[in-house]
């Protein structure tokens, strides 16, 4: 074998060994949840939600993000303390507030300024909390959550966005977490920035067609992380990210 040859050869080698080191110190960076299926997750699919959680301003800073509120399409307002777990929903056209932790499923609920006191009717509202925060926070976080527990990541290729946008396209399916576990998505990631662009939400994972299919657009930093929340027809609006518990709550 000549020189050349052998010179091309280790060379290839340690691009390949460099490119492993990458990809080991970004998992390292960006840990996956207990409970995340590794085995059936693909590492392209896991490698792009690494490169999500950089563009979206990395993990140490979602990590130390302690405090976020929005105001979920008009029609409620969260306040959520991501280290304690605690979640105020208000809830204006019904003069209510769910006042809850997320972990425990304990809480208080007051209805036209009254607290309410049966403890039926108590649990009652704070599941409805529960299933209100699930779905809300994930409209808003989910480029943060793309390993979570329970979650299967795969690669499905290259796809074109309703932009006409070239995207990374992640596919999305639970096993038995959250509140809806049967449901799928489709995940489009920039091959530029590696901003999440779009998704599609499938109700059940064995579905041909999804149910919608919308932009995630205007990303902004709060805090020392990015959120959007931009999704075209529907609209989050102010949110921010606090250090401190809001005084007035």
């Amino acid at each position: 074998m000549s020189k050349r040859i052998l010179t091309l050869f280790f060379s290839f080698i340690l691009i390949l060994g460099c490119r492993s080191n990458d990809q080991s110190t970004e998992r390292k960076a960006n840990p996956a949840a207990a409970g995340f299926n590794m085995e059936a997750s693909d590492d392209k699919a896991i490698a792009i939600a690494d490169s999500v959680m950089e563009a979206m301003g990395g993990r140490k800073n979602w990590d130390q993000t302690k405090i976020i509120s929005w105001n979920f399409f008009g029609r409620r307002i969260h306040t959520w303390n991501k280290k304690t777990g605690r979640d105020r929903i208000e809830i204006p056209e019904q003069n209510l507030v769910i006042d809850f932790n997320v972990n425990s499923k304990e809480g208080t609920v007051t209805k036209n300024g009254i607290e309410m006191t049966h403890p039926d009717s108590v649990q009652k509202y704070v599941n409805l909390g529960y299933q209100m925060w699930a779905n809300d926070s994930y409209w808003l976080l989910m480029p943060y959550k793309l390993k979570d527990s329970g979650v299967t990541l795969q690669y499905t290729g290259l796809d074109t966005m309703q932009t006409g946008e070239p995207a990374h396209k992640l596919q999305l399916t639970f096993d038995s977490v959250g509140v809806t576990p049967e449901n799928r998505y489709y995940v489009y990631v920039d091959t530029a920035d590696y901003l999440v662009r779009q998704w599609a939400y499938f109700p059940k994972a064995n579905m041909d067609a999804p149910r919608f299919v919308q932009p995630w657009k205007d990303y902004q930093k709060y805090g020392r992380i990015m959120l959007s929340g931009n999704r075209g027809e529907y609209s989050i609006s102010d949110i921010k990210v606090m250090d401190e518990w809001p005084e007035s709550e």
